[in-house]
């Protein structure tokens, strides 16, 4: 479900490109460190934006160092770390466990199964550091189980879980920056949720799996709402965003907000545009 959250490359300057793979492959040693490649296999770009939100709105000590990484061996990569890029770390295998544990009971799939039992010691770690996060994330699957059940047509509810979950994540500690962050977290959080519904909508038709967009899919107009409902999602995350006094790598930010989000979206319709031509 994740992946969605991440750069636009072409709109960026090369020094905030480059600031942007420093904190990814920050984010990528911190989980190195703390959870070996079982847990770099598990690395997304939604946690590389909130690592950088963080650190743009608390202004912490960042340290820049250089690595060596297992992808790319012969040259050493710069990084960028600090307890923001960690906090990040811990929350992006926390919700890979728990959507690997996902893939297992909805699928019976094998290698999820195996995964999430090579994490689980580490994860019990996270777990007591945690527990109002995980317990959101506890709470997300167990509403979304109930929501795929009944066969829920309401759009609104199933992405609302995610952004639920989201939201909670997207808060390292209460303070007066929560409100707004939570927003900023539940609004991109329903934005996942639904992107990846409507990546699936053809392949759901299929196979019979959960999806709310089904119940519309085959409107005439279906496309035009759906990008709609997105677009709703974005400008209230955006909203909430802008209301944060973030001046540290803003432009970065922005660059996620109001253009890189829309990447793999831009995507699939131009891939549905030239099947209608092929047509």
């Amino acid at each position: 479900m994740f992946g969605y959250v991440t750069i636009r490359k072409d709109d960026l300057k090369v020094k905030d490109y480059n600031k942007y793979q420093a904190y990814y492959c920050g984010l990528c040693q911190d989980i190195k460190e703390a959870y070996g490649k079982k847990g770099q296999a598990m690395l997304t770009f939604d946690m590389t934006f909130l690592s950088i939100l963080l650190t743009g709105l608390y202004e912490c000590e960042t340290k820049e160092e250089e690595h060596y990484c297992f992808l790319h061996p012969g040259k050493k990569h710069k990084c960028l770390r600090n307890k923001y890029t960690k906090y990040c770390a811990d929350m992006n295998v926390l919700l890979a466990y728990y959507n690997l544990l996902d893939d297992w009971e909805d699928e019976k799939n094998y290698a999820a199964f195996t995964a999430a039992k090579a994490l689980k010691k580490s994860v019990t770690r996270i777990e007591a550091s945690y527990p109002r996060q995980t317990k959101a994330v506890q709470d997300y699957l167990e509403k979304l189980h109930a929501c795929e059940k009944e066969n829920n047509p309401d759009l609104d509810l199933a992405a609302g879980y995610t952004g639920e979950v989201m939201a909670e994540i997207y808060i390292p500690e209460e303070d007066i920056w929560s409100d707004d962050l939570r927003q900023v977290g539940f609004y991109i959080g329903k934005f996942i949720y639904l992107m990846d519904a409507l990546d699936d909508v053809e392949k759901d038709k299929k196979s019979g799996n959960y999806n709310p967009f089904l119940s519309i899919a085959d409107q005439p107009d279906f496309e035009e709402n759906a990008e709609k409902i997105l677009l709703m999602m974005t400008a209230e995350a955006s909203r909430a965003f802008e209301k944060l006094p973030i001046l540290e790598n803003v432009d970065i930010l922005r660059n996620i907000l109001y253009a890189g989000i829309w990447e793999k979206y831009e995507m699939r319709k131009s891939a549905k545009e030239r099947q209608k031509e092929e047509k």
